[in-house]
């Protein structure tokens, strides 16, 4: 996968970066959300597809991006399919930082160092190109505001920004409201968006334990979960902070 492209992660966490303060909105589930963008991008790789609700290894080749590299090797290390939800609620938490630090690396951000109440060191994130992120805004404003089936990487983007509750940032107040309720709705335009985005909704409201229950078809072809009927996602349970000895990054 060559670099001509950005990953759905990347995209994700442009799209969460405010370019005014430098911070993330949605911090506490954006790391979810990460997660769940890195399985969708590998199955538009080729490099894994859906089994019901789990997620099978069809591929193991790298792809070529370090970082969907090592999810793709830790899932092939699993020997076989495993959970969505148990994946994304799994203990790869902290990807919030290891993505800001590849889109630094990528020329993408550039951190500002600074203070909070003039001790405690802090790292904030400006995008170095504005037009990239807004680019990534209007794909969803077009799909949420001409009702046409989007591309399936438009359609997941959209999934996941609802899953982790972007919604609300993006399009705020009662004005807002008709949007997100569209961005909702197209989750139904990418089964494997769809089924990531309703795991990382699962593991937010504490029900991972529980397998989804859905009648398994005859040669087990893999569909997308059911579209809820909530007009705003759950708020999640509280996420353990990623521990680091690096400075408190202020982007969360």
């Amino acid at each position: 996968m060559g670099r001509s492209r950005r990953t759905l992660p990347e995209e994700l966490l442009l799209l969460a970066l405010d370019p005014t303060t430098g911070t993330t909105a949605q911090p506490q589930s954006l790391d979810l959300g990460l997660a769940g963008a890195q399985l969708v991008e590998l199955a538009l790789a080729g490099r894994i597809a859906p089994d019901g609700d789990r997620i099978a290894v069809v591929a193991p080749r790298p792809t070529g991006d370090p970082t969907l590299d090592c999810a793709l090797e830790l899932l092939r290390r699993r020997g076989a399919p495993v959970r969505a939800v148990h994946w994304i609620g799994g203990p790869r938490l902290g990807l919030r930082q290891t993505y800001l630090s590849h889109l630094e690396r990528c020329g993408m951000v550039h951190a500002v160092a600074g203070q909070m109440c003039g001790v405690l060191p802090t790292t904030r994130y400006q995008a170095t190109d504005n037009a990239i992120s807004r680019e990534i805004r209007a794909r969803l404003d077009s799909a949420i505001r001409t009702g046409v089936p989007p591309d399936p990487r438009t359609a997941a983007l959209a999934a996941l920004a609802h899953a982790v509750g972007l919604g609300k940032h993006l399009y705020p107040g009662n004005e807002g409201r008709s949007s997100r309720s569209r961005l909702r709705d197209l989750i139904r335009h990418d089964p494997m968006g769809g089924l990531v985005a309703h795991a990382v909704m699962d593991v937010q409201n504490g029900v991972a334990a529980q397998p989804r229950r859905s009648p398994a078809p005859a040669g087990r072809q893999a569909v997308g979960p059911p579209v809820r009927q909530a007009s705003e996602p759950a708020r999640g349970v509280p996420m353990q902070p990623h521990r680091s000895s690096m400075a408190r990054v202020v982007a969360h």
